[in-house]
């Protein structure tokens, strides 16, 4: 079967990287069902169903024709498989407010939107073991300082512990793409507290790096008066060397400021 541009897949093509992937999945206590992420042609699929004893196995899959082959192919999953795209999904109704995890050699053309809206999800979702281009997976897991260190990777390392797994090469898949990839896993820091607004914090980091150049004290004018920003330290430095636990002091001292 044909690989389709439109879909951004490129299929795995050795059951030992898709072993490995598997097994990188550590399941907590509290998840019982793991949902993968466009399957394909159920290469990562085959071996997740390998672990069906330790969890309920679902996936979502937006190409129709993959859909049909994996019923055909793997009809225990028939009944789990949901065919539509992923960031379509309601995930509260699917799966009732309980917990699950997320896995997947997930489609490269989605997958920082994928991200998100785990976040939007975080509280059901303890963790996730996903392929991205490896741009995007250095990008997550960056410290600061680091030159690829910027927006996902605050935002997503406020909530999850973020780690580097392996790479993988263009010719592990069919058709090969044009870039390396690399296997990443996410864990939930349970029972974390950001300590500011949510929504005044991702305003605030967001609006760091889009001039990431620039020191903070050109950059946060919107929300500091000029005599803060001229006496506090932390204005002097650039959005990239911040880390989130500083990026959460800049909004406290906003919203004191507010008061």
């Amino acid at each position: 079967m044909q690989a389709k541009k439109s879909f951004g897949q490129h299929f795995l093509k050795h059951d030992s990287i898709a072993e490995q992937i598997a097994a990188s999945l550590l399941q907590t206590d509290t998840t019982r069902r793991v949902l993968e992420i466009g399957p394909g042609m159920g290469m990562l699929t085959k071996q997740l169903l390998a672990y069906r004893d330790q969890y309920e196995l679902w996936a979502v899959e937006a190409d129709k024709d993959m859909t049909a082959y994996l019923n055909t192919h793997y009809p225990e999953l028939s009944e789990r498989l949901i065919s539509k795209d992923f960031l379509d999904l309601d995930l509260k109704t699917v799966f009732n407010n309980e917990q699950f995890s997320l896995i997947g050699n997930f489609p490269y053309n989605i997958s920082t939107q994928i991200l998100f809206k785990m976040l939007d999800y975080r509280d059901q979702i303890p963790e996730m073991v996903g392929m991205f281009q490896k741009e995007v997976a250095d990008r997550v897991v960056a410290p600061p300082g680091s030159k690829v260190y910027g927006i996902t990777s605050v935002i997503l390392q406020a909530y999850y512990k973020t780690e580097y797994l392996f790479t993988v090469e263009p010719e592990a898949f069919n058709p090969p793409p044009k870039v390396r990839s690399a296997v990443i896993r996410l864990t939930r820091k349970d029972g974390f507290e950001l300590g500011c607004d949510v929504q005044k914090f991702k305003m605030l980091v967001k609006t760091a790096f889009n001039q990431r150049r620039k020191m903070l004290r050109n950059t946060m004018k919107p929300f500091f008066p000029s005599e803060v920003l001229m006496s506090d330290p932390y204005f002097e430095k650039r959005p990239e060397v911040l880390s989130w636990e500083e990026y959460v002091h800049l909004v406290q001292k906003m919203q004191h400021l507010d008061v």
